[in-house]
Formats: C-alpha cells, structure tokens, sequence
C-alpha cells in the first residue's frame, strides 16, 4: 500500500523549481534593467561596487568571446570537412570511371584491330563505343608526325634521322594511347625517328 504523503515528495520535472540555487530568485537584486540575469552565486548585485560589476561584464564579455572563437573555429572545421568529403566523393568517382575506361582499353584495341583487317560489321560498334567514351572525356593519343614526348608516347622502336632532321620524331604508332579528362591512361607506343 502506498502512502498518498509520499507521491507529494516527488517533484514534477516540468513544474517550478522547488527551491532557488541562488537564493535571490525574484529579489530586486537579481535583476539589472527589468531583466533577469544569471549572477554569480554569492554576488549581491545591490550592494556590488562599480568596480566589481565592471569585472563581472569583462568576464561575461570575454567568456562570450571565447565561445564565438569556438564556434567560429567548429564551423570552419566542419566547412573545410565538408569540402574534404565533397571532394574525395568526387575524386573517388573520377578513379572509379577511369578505372572503368582503362578496363576497356582492351576492347577498342581488338576493335580497333577487327576494323584494320576489314571487319566491317565491327566498325559501327566501335565507332559508337569510341564516340560516346570521346564525349565523356576520352582523348585518343596517335601521334604520327608529332614531336615524340616522353610523358605522352612510349618508344618502341627507333630509326636513324634522315638528312638534315633535327629532333625526335614519332613515325608510326604501334598501338594507340588514350588519356582521360587530360591524363594518360596509356602512353602510345610508337617507332621514332632522329
């Protein structure tokens, strides 16, 4: 059997406080300017001297900006993660297509081969296949007749320079490179002559 004494013991969460941590709830001296403000316990506004409300403000006031450094820090923090995360989202993507494409490499080299030995059935397929990979970002790397460029072509085969040529230059290509959105994905494979 319960005692109806002690449920009234039991204050109500969301009902008033039963007793005031300060002491001075309600009191003219908790209240500067009709509103109320949380003093430091065992400071009587009313009797506080000039000096010590003065140094009570600072300390507010300082208190104050060290709280908008710390948020000012944490959004900045969180900003540059989400720039982080927005930007390894997208590099991750960007690895993922490439990756995609060098996978595929393969496939337009035997194209590539079935169209050069009159495989004319294959050449639509090809073309469609090579057309929508070039709109995406694929660059074709064939460099007959160009300066050889170590980063671009890779030499397979030389020739000695004919009469007065100068420099070094790609005569056939062996097998075609492609880069992707300004990166090789596979240097070309040429003879060069010079």
């Amino acid at each position: 059997m319960t005692d109806p004494d002690a449920t009234d013991a039991v204050e109500d969460p969301l009902g008033p406080p039963a007793a005031d941590p300060f002491g001075d709830a309600g009191s003219p001296e908790s209240e500067v300017g009709g509103a109320s403000t949380a003093a430091e316990p065992g400071l009587d506004l009313g009797s506080a001297s000039v000096e010590e409300l003065v140094e009570l403000l600072e300390r507010s006031v300082s208190e104050r900006d060290q709280y908008l450094d710390a948020l000012r820090r944490n959004q900045a923090d969180f900003e540059n993660y989400r720039k982080r995360a927005a930007k390894q989202v997208a590099d991750d993507s960007a690895r993922a297509v490439e990756s995609l494409v060098d996978k595929l490499l393969p496939v337009l080299d035997a194209c590539d081969a079935a169209v050069h030995h009159g495989a004319s059935e294959v050449e639509p397929i090809y073309a469609a296949l090579l057309g929508t990979l070039e709109k995406e970002g694929l660059e074709r790397i064939s460099p007959t007749g160009e300066e050889f460029d170590p980063n671009r072509h890779e030499a397979v085969m030389h020739e000695p320079a004919a009469e007065g040529e100068s420099g070094t230059v790609v005569s056939d290509v062996m097998r075609p490179g492609y880069g992707w959105k300004g990166r090789v994905v596979r240097p070309a494979m040429v003879k060069v002559r010079g």
